[in-house]
């Protein structure tokens, strides 16, 4: 296997078999020990590897565990051609995403070591940025669409968007219903629509109401 072959110190510049090796170990140890059970040591010992080399690639246990993260993540940044329903796909498969496999266990426990730990803070803005740009785009293409108002800051509303996904993640309430969810980016888009304007859920919900009254 993989993992069961000696590895040496090769300078700073990852050795791709060597890196693969060392973020398998990292997943191994996370899904054995925990969060608070994972260290360095641990995977230097289950790669095979030196903690030298280790430390040389990732320069903390944050910077490890966020490269660990990032390669199991898999969620999707729809293009349908309506900024709701691309905020709602990529809302319902980020939370399935941190529900059903370990990447939400390993997040929420970076976001509370960010609360004490510098390094971790550091890293995880940094991580941020990277994400909320995906995310940004979702909000320029609706804004070229016409559907958000040319002035609309959107790194800002990517910010909205990871606020509403992390409270929902640190609160363990990962399994909202799609009903829920769109109401939450429904409130969120009647406040960067153009004026004049409105989403279509709005528009529709307030076409019922008026039939109704």
């Amino acid at each position: 296997m993989r993992l069961d072959r000696g590895r040496r110190s090769i300078g700073a510049r990852r050795n791709p078999d060597s890196a693969d090796a060392i973020l398998d170990a990292a997943e191994a140890v996370l899904v054995e020990a925990g969060y608070s059970g994972f260290s360095i040591e641990a995977v230097a010992r289950r790669a095979r590897a030196g903690k030298p080399t280790i430390y040389r690639w990732w320069p903390s246990k944050a910077a490890l565990l966020f490269d660990v993260y990032q390669r199991l993540k898999r969620v999707d940044y729809p293009d349908t051609g309506n900024l709701e329903d691309d905020l709602v796909g990529f809302l319902k498969s980020l939370f399935s995403h941190w529900r059903e496999t370990s990447s939400g266990s390993i997040f929420r426990s970076l976001i509370a070591e960010a609360q004490s730990d510098a390094t971790v803070t550091a890293v995880l803005a940094e991580y941020t940025k990277g994400r909320h740009a995906h995310s940004g785009q979702m909000i320029e293409r609706a804004k070229a669409r016409g559907e958000v108002a040319a002035d609309v800051d959107s790194t800002l509303v990517a910010d909205l968007v990871a606020s509403f996904a992390w409270t929902h993640l640190l609160t363990n309430r990962l399994d909202e219903d799609e009903t829920t969810l769109r109401k939450a980016v429904g409130y969120l888009l009647k406040g960067i629509a153009p004026p004049g304007n409105s989403p279509p859920a709005i528009r529709q919900r307030s076409r019922r109401r008026r039939i109704v009254g």
